[in-house]
């Protein structure tokens, strides 16, 4: 198991407070009271796939990263339900694994929390994969990197430098979808530096909403990134250097051997206040539906 160096039982459990967190039972979402209006709900582990898209009204091709929920373990027989490593937790239990935020240096966004046995210990770092385009049979390399909270926001800013003053954007919801639903909503041809000041008003969004996500691309380059809604930050391209160059500048280290919180099970948290949130951001983004 890739962990954070040094990491110890203190500060597995070192937490941060967070009075709006709740809980869930696994495979519901629920809002926990009425005063918090606050939701959680647990996801099995994911197994990343990717896909060549085409914008909406558009000829143009873009390879957008797509995520498949995997609803079953792998050595589960078809039909049988999946036992969620939070099945048997009291709720003491899964209320101070929900608070707990910091795992050695590195701090989670409110947006996700790991699974309780911590099979994925959450921390900095990226790794580069390549996939095949099912249409194309093109190798396309991919580069995954996770960032600690207080710098993810401006390391996802930094890294739309290479993909030139116009791109075009594809917001992610998962917000009042079932199981592993997500609608995709498209905004094309918006000048860069408007969609950064645009962004970075609603940097809590993009940051702790675990039903949020979105991604910005220049097809014609073509470059991709994705801020997906584990607040994992995904790059694909046939030219990454320029991503490498960011990453590393920023003291993202390349590791081979890194895990991400999507490759076991976590917890999604969302609320009231984030999808009204959404809602604004369509709009100043000049998405209509």
């Amino acid at each position: 198991m890739d962990g954070s160096p040094g990491l110890t039982d203190e500060t597995k459990l070192q937490a941060t407070d967070d009075s709006e967190r709740s809980h869930g039972v696994a495979g519901e979402r629920f809002v926990l009271t009425e005063e918090n209006r606050r939701e959680s709900y647990y996801e099995p582990q994911d197994a990343l796939k990717y896909e060549s898209r085409s914008t909406k009204g558009t000829g143009k091709t873009m390879g957008f990263l797509r995520k498949t929920t995997t609803h079953e373990s792998r050595s589960s027989t078809a039909g049988a339900p999946r036992k969620s490593c939070f099945d048997s937790l009291n709720e003491d239990q899964i209320q101070r694994h929900l608070k707990t935020a910091r795992y050695g240096s590195f701090l989670l966004s409110d947006a996700v929390r790991p699974s309780f046995n911590l099979e994925v210990v959450p921390s900095a770092g990226y790794r580069a994969e390549v996939y095949q385009d099912k249409e194309t049979g093109v190798d396309i390399p991919v580069i995954m990197a996770a960032q600690s909270k207080e710098s993810i926001m401006d390391l996802f800013i930094e890294l739309l430098e290479p993909l030139g003053d116009e791109v075009d954007v594809v917001l992610e919801t998962s917000h009042n979808q079932n199981g592993d639903k997500h609608q995709d909503l498209h905004r094309e041809s918006i000048d860069l530096p408007v969609l950064r000041s645009i962004l970075y008003d609603y940097e809590d969004l993009l940051v702790n909403d675990g039903c949020t996500g979105i991604a910005v691309l220049n097809p014609h380059i073509p470059l991709e990134v994705q801020f997906e809604e584990h607040k994992l930050i995904i790059m694909y391209g046939q030219d990454t250097e320029a991503f490498v160059d960011i990453l590393e500048r920023d003291g993202v280290q390349h590791r081979d051997g890194i895990r991400f919180i999507t490759e076991a099970e976590h917890v999604h948290s969302t609320s009231e206040e984030y999808i009204r949130r959404f809602e604004e951001l369509k709009y100043h983004l000049g998405i209509e539906r």
